[in-house]
């Protein structure tokens, strides 16, 4: 008996060393490409025994009792390329895989507002990018200018001062729109004189992306980036010629037209944008008077590229814009009758501006960049007993010196800034203004470790008639092995007066006082941005991303606008500070085709020089917004919702909040694509909640616009791609 038992248990251990003998642990470990940083929650898949492995901290995959032979492996994660390859088991090789990220991925995106060459996973600024499929679809509900690609970003506010003109300025966090520098490839752009125009002057069609930056800003570019900047980056010619045209039609009887060309060989490139836009004299509610203005406007944009090498580009660009904006009286602008129907505001605008780019890399770890830029802008503003009209002439000259390693980049620069804003000789207040800066900086980047990298700059401005401005900025990047992110920085900026504020604008200019230089001084800011990034592969197709940010911003010396009791107005330094802080959330969902952006933005912008220190008029502490898109190779669909809370008055009332609406539906074809664009679908409109325009018809009263005038519009149109959709 004990015999039998015995070589049982003998047969039993046999089968158990034999079993052991052919399974085996295999693990395989997955890393970032580019970072060769562990991939965490990638999953690995062995066809043949249908499992599926999600890596773990370490991006390691484990996978228990695997037969000896040979199997194919899929590997894949989402903004990554996947892998199929086939593994042996057991394997005498390390099994380790890089995953390549695919040409859309956030991370991998290199902006230039920081001048470095770092992507936004290694950049200690905080930076909102814009870009690819997202500004797409803001030019297809907006073909005409930038404003919908600003208006639906958290915390960016587009208020609109003039319900004839249209004339609308950006406020970011809660701060007047004189306090955000706006850029086109690294150059300031417009400004000043064409004050709330510029953003209706910028059609959106030749553009590759936005780069936000909220927080002062001034070390990188100077004085007037309190609030932070907006650099706007144009397509550049490739050596497939790419050619779109796009034609755009709404039920407000609203046309635009416009064509983007590019192409380059060996040795020069061209890029060539023109648009029109015709818009006649729009009123929703039958008062009598446009919500939007009748409008002409042209622009046309070439670029010339030359490559002397492959390490030198030099590009030439010429801009010029012609736009006339009749808005008011309906029946005086259709009919051209007198009497009571005389309420017109006309603006006519010219503007030429030319831009010249140097770039050489000096070998692979040092550049040069020279650029230049003359930009002339005339004005003329008629509205009954008033004409204000000017030529403003700004020249910006910039040369920079880069040099990088790989755990350290270093910047070096210096530009000169000119302004001369001259007023009609006929004019009875004369006021012209002449302002020149000139500013020396520079700017590092030093990773500390594999976890935090640090940035620091500082810039030295000096302005005739206004003094020395020393501008230090600092932040600081933490970033985990794992998907979690952290970063913190604060600067100085400061912003020179000059008489284009929101508030001169909202009264034409009308009896405003020239700046005096001997009683005034320049404005002054303190600024520091905390936020917080978390993303995770939540499944194999479900993905996740939230981003926390937390800001205060602080202005000393504020401009503000005052009456003298005489009819004219004054401008003078507030007796106490404009104080903004607040609170943004950007939330993000994928699932196979579908993406969910959930945001939310509290803002709470004090003028403690006033009593009580009220919030600033027209200034929703609560905003809220909601988009959900699906996007396949062919269809395209999104549904978006925007809550803006309630607002405070300049005479202290208060406005009723409200909800906004809008549904786009595209198709894409080989001939390019076609869609239909639906906003503010609930149509939502000031004039339901309080009248726009008080009387009398012949000198009419014009309320503060809080919410949006124009109501629901109905776009339609089509992109024609002659040379094939091949982005689709």
């Amino acid at each position: 008996m004990n015999k039998i038992f015995l070589s049982i248990m003998l047969m039993i251990l046999s089968c158990i060393s034999i079993y052991a003998q052919t399974v085996e642990t295999v693990s395989l470990k997955v890393y970032s490409e580019n970072e060769k940083q562990p991939l965490i929650g990638a999953t690995v898949y062995i066809k043949k025994i249908d499992k599926g492995v999600i890596t773990d901290a370490d991006g390691i995959a484990r996978f228990e009792d695997v037969e000896h032979g040979t199997y194919t492996i899929t590997i894949s994660f989402l903004g990554y390329t996947t892998i199929h390859t086939k593994i042996e088991v057991p394997s005498t090789d390390d099994l380790v895989y890089f995953l390549k990220s695919e040409g859309n991925e956030l991370d991998e995106v290199v902006l230039q507002s920081t001048r470095s060459t770092r992507t936004i996973k290694r950049i200690p600024t905080r930076i909102e990018y814009i870009g690819g499929e997202e500004l797409g679809e803001k030019i297809m509900m907006n073909p005409t200018n930038i404003s919908m690609v600003l208006r639906e970003s958290t915390g960016i506010q587009m208020q609109q001062t003039s319900l004839s003109s249209g004339n609308s300025n950006i406020r970011i966090q809660g701060l007047d729109g004189r306090y955000t520098q706006l850029l086109r490839d690294g150059f300031p752009l417009y400004g000043g004189f064409s004050s709330g125009l510029s953003i209706l002057q910028i059609p959106p069609v030749d553009l590759k992306q936005f780069e936000i930056i909220k927080g002062s800003s001034s070390t990188l570019y100077g004085g007037g980036a309190i609030a932070g900047l907006v650099n706007i980056i144009s397509k550049t010619p490739d050596y497939e010629a790419d050619l779109d045209i796009m034609l755009n039609q709404t039920q407000a009887l609203g046309s635009t037209a416009s064509i983007f060309y590019s192409k380059r060989n060996e040795k020069f490139g061209l890029t060539m944008y023109s648009s029109g836009n015709y818009q006649k004299a729009y009123d929703p509610e039958d008062d009598g008077f446009s919500n939007l203005p009748l409008t002409k406007s042209v622009t046309v944009n070439p670029k010339l590229f030359y490559y002397p090498s492959e390490n030198t580009t030099f590009w030439f660009g010429l801009n010029g814009t012609y736009d006339d904006r009749t808005g008011g009286d309906i029946v005086r602008i259709e009919d051209g009758r007198d009497g009571i129907n005389r309420y017109t505001e006309e603006n006519i605008s010219k503007r030429l501006s030319s831009q010249a780019v140097y770039t050489s890399n000096i070998d692979d770890t040092k550049s040069i960049n020279i650029k230049n830029s003359i930009s002339f802008f005339d004005r003329d503003l008629t509205i009954p007993d008033l004409n204000f009209s000017g030529k403003q002439i700004n020249t910006f000259t910039e040369a920079t010196y880069r040099t990088q390693k790989r755990a350290l980049d270093w910047i070096f620069g210096a530009n000169l800034y000119t302004v001369n804003f001259n007023e009609d000789d006929n004019s009875t207040l004369q006021r012209d203004q002449d302002d020149v800066t000139l500013g020396v900086f520079t700017n590092t980047t030093y990773d500390l470790s594999t976890n935090w990298i640090i940035e620091a700059g500082l810039r030295t401005d000096y302005a005739v008639d206004w003094g020395f401005f020393p501008l230090p900025r600092v932040s600081l990047l933490y970033k985990s092995e794992t998907n979690f992110s952290s970063r913190i920085g604060g600067g100085l900026g400061y912003k020179i007066p000059d008489i284009f504020t929101e508030e001169a604008e909202f009264i034409s200019f009308n009896n405003v006082l020239a700046i005096d230089k001997d009683a005034l001084k320049a404005e002054r800011s303190y600024g520091i941005n905390l936020d917080f990034n978390y993303q995770a592969q939540l499944t194999e197709e479900l993905g996740f991303s939230i981003n926390q940010l937390f800001y205060t911003t602080m202005i000393d010396n504020g401009l503000i606008l005052n009456t003298e009791g005489t009819g004219f107005f004054a401008f003078e330094n507030a007796d106490g500070k404009i104080l903004s802080k607040g609170a943004e959330t950007n939330i993000k969902f994928t699932y196979k085709d579908f993406r969910w952006f959930l945001n939310y933005a509290f803002i709470d912008t004090r003028l403690n020089y006033l009593d009580g220190n009220p919030q600033k008029p027209l200034t929703a502490r609560h905003n809220a917004g909601s988009v959900i898109m699906y996007e396949s190779p062919v269809w395209r669909f999104g549904f978006e919702t925007y809550y803006t809370g309630k607002q405070i008055l300049s005479n202290s009332d208060k406005t009723t909040d409200f909800i906004t609406m809008g549904f786009l539906a595209m198709k894409n074809f080989k001939w390019g694509s076609a869609f239909a664009n639906f906003e503010n679908f609930t149509d939502r409109r000031q004039s339901r909640y309080s009248p726009l325009v008080l009387p009398p018809n012949d000198n009419p009263t014009f309320t503060e616009i809080y919410a949006p005038t124009d109501g629901f519009i109905v776009s339609l149109g089509v992109i024609l791609k002659p040379f094939g959709n091949k982005g689709h």
